[in-house]
């Protein structure tokens, strides 16, 4: 898919500026291997890159007393892509909600304009056995995109809290969050989603809750009334919860789809569950053209293995291949990366995350760095 196609950043400067944001618990680690592979790449294609690094999450409040500080935020904008591990952990559940790790993804989206998140999940004929899906299932492989909504929604919506009297005089608390599209946020990511299409197998999912929510009504009108531009992609349409179980049933059916930041949110983990782990699964949040991309793995921080060399680098080394082809407009760097991820499993190299009960070659079970090590071998 080109750059022009899909309306991202054009980026011919010979030097490149990507800003790193370790995080916690295995972000670092994780992050190391990806510069690791994009300094490979640098040197292969001769691109220049220069990286900084930058505080987020509960490393960034322990430092700073906050989980976004403004100099990350300004450096990030400043940027030609970012590239971020994953944040959060135990050690910052009991704070206030704005000051938890976990509300430094939604500012730092917000803040770069990145509203379209695309999640590609890939069934590997290699990762057969460590999928849970049925063997027959699992043959037939997976191959999606999944586009989702990342900056409006209810996670972006009003929410509140107060105390309540019921009708027989009891006190309650109660607690609500609102779900809220407009159809200029729902066009602009439905475009991204047909012309992914496009590229692709021309297949084109809305998934909604059209059938209780206002909100998802929204969706499918404006969705049907786009669909004309795109003539050649058919487009159906699916209610959440079937979409879940269709999901298990037929993976290899699903082309592109599309929906709204929860519901892709919760699809896009079902989908790594199915490609055999969510170590797998890269993903970049895109906006404006002119605004730098955002990266990042879809896993958690893993705090039970973080220092430990154990977590699978993979899906932020696929994150940087999607760096490279959205950001840095380097689509021959980016297939690189993913094939040589692709050589490596083929190879029969195992991270922990990856079962190997049931493979029929040998396996070789190896950390971090000898994960990224083998990539990195195959790359040259």
């Amino acid at each position: 898919m080109s750059n022009s196609s899909t309306g991202t950043k054009q980026n011919q400067r010979s030097t490149q500026h990507i800003v790193l944001l370790p995080g916690d618990g295995i972000g670092p680690e994780v992050i190391n291997s990806a510069r690791q592979v994009l300094q490979a790449c640098a040197q292969k294609y001769n691109v220049t890159l220069t990286f900084t690094e930058a505080a987020i999450g509960g490393a960034a409040y322990d430092r700073c007393g906050h989980p976004l500080p403004q100099a990350t935020v300004d450096q990030c904008c400043a940027a030609d892509a970012v590239l971020m591990g994953a944040v959060g952990g135990p050690a910052w559940d009991k704070l206030e909600r704005q000051l938890r790790p976990e509300s430094a993804l939604l500012g730092i989206r917000q803040a770069m304009g990145v509203y379209c998140n695309l999640r590609p999940a890939i069934l590997y004929p290699q990762l057969g056995a460590a999928s849970p899906l049925r063997s027959d299932v699992a043959a037939k492989g997976m191959d999606l995109l999944i586009c989702r909504e990342l900056t409006g929604g209810i996670y972006f919506g009003d929410r509140g809290r107060e105390t309540i009297k019921l009708p027989d005089g009891q006190t309650v608390e109660s607690a609500w969050d609102t779900e809220r599209y407009n159809t200029l946020e729902i066009e602009r990511i439905a475009r991204w989603a047909f012309k992914s299409a496009q590229a692709r197998r021309r297949h084109l999912t809305l998934v909604d809750k059209a059938n209780v929510l206002e909100s998802s009504r929204l969706w499918r009108e404006t969705v049907t009334n786009l669909a004309s531009d795109y003539p050649e992609v058919q487009v159906d349409f699916l209610y959440v919860d079937n979409a879940a179980m269709q999901l298990l049933r037929r993976p290899y059916d699903f082309d592109v789809i599309l929906t709204s930041n929860m519901f892709g949110d919760i699809l896009s983990d079902e989908a790594a569950e199915i490609s055999g782990s969510i170590g797998l699964l890269p993903s970049a949040s895109l906006g404006k053209a002119d605004r730098p991309g955002l990266y990042e793995p879809i896993h958690g921080s893993a705090p039970d293995i973080a220092g430990q060399g154990k977590a699978n680098p993979l899906a932020t080394i696929l994150s940087a291949a999607m760096l490279l082809r959205y950001s840095l407009n380097l689509p021959q760097a980016a297939a690189a990366v993913e094939t040589a991820c692709q050589a490596v499993l083929s190879a029969g190299y195992r991270s922990e995350d990856l079962q190997v009960v049931g493979s029929s070659q040998p396996v070789m079970k190896v950390g971090t760095q000898g994960m990224t090590d083998a990539v990195l071998s195959y790359l040259k």
